[in-house]
């Protein structure tokens, strides 16, 4: 340091800040919006990729999930949609990631079917094609988790897709697998196990048919009750009625451009199955100490339940090591 600097006038301090204005900062990303389906209006996000020929549209997970993954249940700042966004521009990849029609919308009356999230998926994807960031560009559909399912819909439409924790089973499975494994860990007794799953079984079906939920006995855990009312919400139930037995590996086969599809090691909400049809063409890539948001997960996934693993889904927590999903980025031509 000059040791003269803190001997100076002020005035000679503000002249000299005037001959030489610090430049603002470049804005890291953009806010836009533009017409879902049926003309509903979208939020979204752009950040600006480099080299690599491709722009990626991002589709966040299920509930109340906005375009940078955060989720008011939740109990940590997360923000796992705009890190993955931020590391797939180190990739050289610019994106658009938007919020979900329902996000910030109090109207019971909101139509917030499959067709109407696709039909938004897909005036994203149409959207990015007329952006500047993605001029020349091909189109990458990145979605995670029940974000993958709805990209397997509408995956023709891009030129390739990148399905993070997609659920390995039908939705309707995926949900009783996982409160099988809430109710494994928790020691649960077998009849009491047997007494929950059959309800959640029971409400399922009831929801298929439109029809009442079943009245539930006196084992029926409250936080499966709650469950069960939740998938029933009339406000989402043609949703969740549509989505329960869609086949994930049926329409991933069924993809007319590249993709693969990522699993972290040590995620609870969704995993690895223990096997991939085998007309799959895709590629398949499991994280080591990865969790649901991608992020790293040190503890032992035996050690995890619901409860616990939403504690590393947090800013805090860094990205885990996604290096295997850059080299099949950098092999996309």
């Amino acid at each position: 340091m000059n040791p003269a600097w803190p001997c100076l006038p002020l005035a000679a301090l503000a002249a000299f800040s005037q001959t030489a204005p610090a430049p603002a900062p470049a804005p890291v990303e953009r806010d836009i919006a533009f017409p879902g389906f049926n003309a509903v209006p979208l939020k979204g996000s752009v950040r600006t990729g480099g080299a690599h020929p491709y722009f990626a549209v991002m589709v966040a997970g299920s509930g109340p999930t906005d375009r940078d993954w955060s989720n008011p249940l939740i109990p940590v700042p997360s923000h796992g949609g705009r890190d993955f966004a931020v590391w797939l521009q180190g990739q050289g990849i610019g994106s658009l990631r938007y919020d979900k029609r329902f996000i910030g919308s109090k109207d019971p009356k909101l139509d917030i079917s499959l067709d109407a999230q696709v039909g938004d998926l897909k005036a994203a994807l149409r959207v990015a094609r007329m952006l500047p960031e993605a001029k020349g560009k091909k189109l990458l559909l990145v979605g995670h988790s029940e974000g993958a399912l709805l990209s397997l819909l509408a995956g023709g439409e891009a030129d390739a897709a990148l399905l993070l924790a997609m659920p390995g089973l039908s939705m309707g499975r995926v949900i009783l697998a996982q409160v099988k494994g809430q109710l494994d860990a928790a020691g649960a007794p077998a009849e009491v196990a047997k007494a929950n799953l059959g309800y959640l079984e029971e409400a399922e079906a009831s929801i298929r048919q439109d029809k009442p939920l079943p009245e539930a006995g006196a084992q029926v855990a409250p936080g499966v009750l709650r469950l069960a009312r939740m998938l029933a919400l009339p406000e989402s139930r043609g949703f969740v009625r549509d989505t329960l037995d869609l086949d994930p590996w049926a329409l991933a086969q069924r993809l007319p451009v590249p993709c693969a599809v990522v699993w972290g090691d040590r995620d609870v909400q969704t995993w690895k199955p223990d096997a991939v049809p085998p007309g799959f063409k895709g590629v398949v890539i499991e994280l080591p100490e990865a969790n649901h948001l991608l992020k790293r997960e040190t503890r032992a996934r035996t050690a995890l339940d619901g409860a616990s693993a939403l504690a590393g889904y947090g800013d805090k927590t860094p990205m885990a090591d996604l290096s295997p999903v850059g080299r099949w980025l950098a092999g996309l031509k």
